[in-house]
């Protein structure tokens, strides 16, 4: 039994975990054997993602005292729930469905990125191929390298067509 102080700490802990994280999946791996369960803590670990189990009504107490607004996850608090923390939306998302390959779980049941609210293991897939943030800086960088690279290739490709015409005309007045 822990004492009320341990308990206090505990929710406190883990209401730091919250407020550091920007991505929050809300799993259930009740059933995995232990040897499972390593591998799932090895994957999540080698994809920079945090894999806590934590009891419902500790989590709950941590997500009220929290900064953020979690109030639409509360109801899926019930059964076994661990907890998937990372910096990057689609990190969780991808690393359950390459374990679930294997295995039935973990089961999403829900998910906080960014302020967005995700509940329902149907939502797995969609969260999967929403893009980082570095993917998204990356396609906006080539968005706008673009354009600029069909201009350069646009005067290269003119300025040879321009050099001939000039040529041309210059070799007709010396005619």
């Amino acid at each position: 039994m822990r004492t009320r102080e341990e308990k206090a700490k505990m929710i406190e802990d883990l209401k730091q975990r919250l407020s550091e994280y920007n991505v929050i999946y809300f799993v259930d791996i009740l059933g995995l054997d232990a040897p499972t369960t390593y591998a799932l803590r090895k994957a999540c670990h080698k994809g920079d993602v945090k894999l806590q189990v934590v009891k419902n009504t500790l989590i709950a107490k941590a997500m009220e005292q929290s900064d953020k607004d979690f109030q639409e996850l509360s109801s899926v608090l019930h059964g076994s729930t661990a907890l998937m923390l990372s910096d990057v939306g689609n990190k969780p998302a991808r690393i359950i469905k390459e374990f679930r390959k294997k295995s039935d779980k973990p089961v999403l049941k829900g998910a906080w990125i960014d302020e967005g609210v995700y509940i329902g293991d149907d939502q797995l897939d969609f969260l999967a191929t929403i893009k980082s943030k570095e993917e998204l800086i990356g396609d906006l960088i080539a968005l706008l390298q673009s354009p600029v690279k069909n201009v350069v290739s646009a005067l290269k490709s003119g300025g040879h067509t321009i050099l001939g015409i000039l040529e041309t005309l210059s070799e007709k007045e010396n005619n």
